[in-house]
């Protein structure tokens, strides 16, 4: 578990967090209502590349430039915030002041501005952004150069799933499902060689058979995608947290989507009686909600995720970029 504190003062800007994958839909938007948080209680996570306010056009930007901060193929807006911020519920933070004129252009709540909207409280250093404005999760952003991770000691505790209610319009499960389709698509498309793809069936199929579909050809030599350690395949779907996929190109899941697609009929993580078998892993929290019919992979979390990968750069794979990005073939 970690603390974060503010660089100016010393004082602690958070509750005891331990750190988690960013999640996919981390810079989603999805509907006009409120969101849930985007991270569950006591965690964190890191964004590894630039986000958040300044944006320039991409017009404005150049290959050159664009390509030096990790953009390989047309985005709006690029961001020129920092690298490295990180994310946690707005219920773990402390010590800190809320500064609403530095919101941005919001509707019914809080945005990212020019400048961070929270400060802290001791000093008065600008050190996060809270957001929780319409059709955006529920986050404080920190500021890389205005907090400083300082390790607490204390063992990390078992996960606490909380599942949005059943009636959620957005932010729910669905949305979530949605966005790990997109990124997923992505990867799929950058492993494929522009080859067709054998999916695994189940809810790989749900999630971005539909789509690959209609961006791959139909016939003709094939590359097989299955789970890590499930026999020998040419690209395996991996955990978040477990990404080594041997000798497979590795496409990455949320651990707990992923969950889904390695054990589909598991429905708790305790035997009817008796204890675990020997050799069995115990889960900590059910697994998520899942979909009973085919999902749409999130537009943009497919096209930044893709735009961030070298390999778009390719020919076949920047029209099969453009085609989404351009002609708006649907997923």
């Amino acid at each position: 578990m970690d603390v974060f504190v503010c660089t100016g003062c010393g004082a602690a800007l958070t509750a005891p967090v331990a750190r988690v994958p960013l999640p996919p839909e981390a810079h989603g938007r999805y509907g006009h209502v409120p969101l849930p948080p985007l991270l569950e209680p006591g965690t964190y996570a890191v964004d590894p590349v630039p986000s958040g306010p300044p944006y320039r056009e991409w017009e404005d930007v150049g290959e050159a430039e664009a390509a030096a901060r990790g953009l390989f193929a047309p985005v709006w807006p690029v961001s020129f915030g920092r690298a490295g911020r990180i994310v946690t519920a707005p219920g773990d933070t402390r010590g800190t002041v809320l500064i609403p004129e530095h919101s941005g252009d919001s509707c019914l709540g809080m945005c990212a501005g020019e400048r961070p909207n929270m400060a802290c409280a001791a000093c008065g250093l600008l050190v996060a952004s809270r957001e929780d404005d319409c059709g955006m999760w529920q986050a404080v952003w920190m500021e890389p150069d205005a907090v400083r991770r300082v390790p607490t000691g204390l063992p990390v505790p078992a996960p606490v799933f909380t599942p949005a209610p059943p009636d959620t319009p957005a932010g729910g499960w669905h949305d979530r499902w949605s966005a790990a389709a997109g990124a997923a698509l992505a990867h799929l498309l950058a492993a494929s060689g522009g080859d067709r793809l054998e999916l695994p069936g189940g809810y790989a199929d749900l999630m971005v058979a539909r789509a690959l579909g209609r961006l791959l050809p139909g016939d003709g030599p094939a590359r097989r995608v299955g789970l890590v350690g499930d026999g020998d395949p040419d690209i395996a779907f991996v955990p978040y947290s477990a990404p080594d996929a041997g000798t497979a190109i590795p496409v990455p899941l949320p651990d707990g989507i992923w969950a889904c697609l390695a054990l589909p009929g598991e429905t708790s993580p305790l035997p009817a009686s008796g204890t675990l078998p020997d050799g069995v892993l115990r889960d900590d929290y059910p697994l998520p909600d899942h979909p009973t019919e085919t999902v749409s992979p999130d537009r943009a979390v497919f096209l930044r995720t893709l735009a961030r990968m070298p390999e778009v750069r390719r020919p076949w794979l920047r029209a099969l970029y453009d085609r989404v990005w351009v002609d708006r073939v649907p997923l």
